[in-house]
């Protein structure tokens, strides 16, 4: 693989992308001022890229018992157990921001019982990493103890879906050995001037 290379797959030029998905990309690069890796190296099959990004919104953008900081903590957190780079640093970007907290990233990602953040979240995050790594062994006590810091029950399907959902596209980063954008390792470190 080309050491600059931001997959194992061929990237699709953006001129000959479905008129759908190059609209979403000229989208998020007028937001964000880039784009993401992980909308080019999807590209390379158009039908899954659109599954993919359908779940992912209908997952992340919902009206939900949870922030947009707590979704992006999962996230973190199971990309860091499944050893997904692209999702520990884009998401890590993504979660500081919506955090205003230029740590919470790297501690989620190492160790979320060690990070600065509440014992609901932790409680979220350890169901959260049960769901990624060992969905078996779930039992109704893990739903309980959830409840008991407050969230409801659509709240938990949140918590679990987005871990399921993360699980998949962790182990996709890592077949396709998507590389994060360089932009993304400094947003969120550094107050805006």
């Amino acid at each position: 693989m080309n050491p600059g290379a931001i997959s194992r797959y061929p990237v699709p030029k953006l001129a000959d992308l479905p008129e759908d998905i190059r609209a979403r990309m000229l989208e998020v690069q007028e937001k964000a001022g880039f784009i993401p890796n992980v909308f080019l190296t999807l590209a390379h099959r158009p039908d899954e890229f659109r599954a993919f990004f359908a779940y992912h919104d209908a997952l992340m953008l919902r009206d939900s018992g949870l922030t947009k900081a707590e979704r992006e903590m999962i996230v973190v957190a199971t990309s860091g157990a499944n050893d997904c780079l692209y999702c520990i640093v884009a998401h890590g970007a993504v979660l500081r921001i919506h955090a205003k907290n230029p740590y919470v990233a790297d501690q989620v990602a190492v160790n979320y019982r060690e990070a600065a953040i509440t014992e609901r979240q932790k409680a979220m995050l350890e169901f959260a990493l049960k769901v990624a790594l060992r969905s078996a062994e779930l039992t109704d006590a893990d739903f309980a103890a959830l409840r008991a810091q407050g969230f409801a029950n659509e709240d938990i399907w949140d918590i679990g879906g987005i871990a399921a959902f993360y699980a998949l596209s962790n182990r996709m980063a890592n077949l396709i050995a998507m590389r994060p954008n360089d932009e993304f390792h400094l947003m969120g470190r550094v107050p805006r001037e």
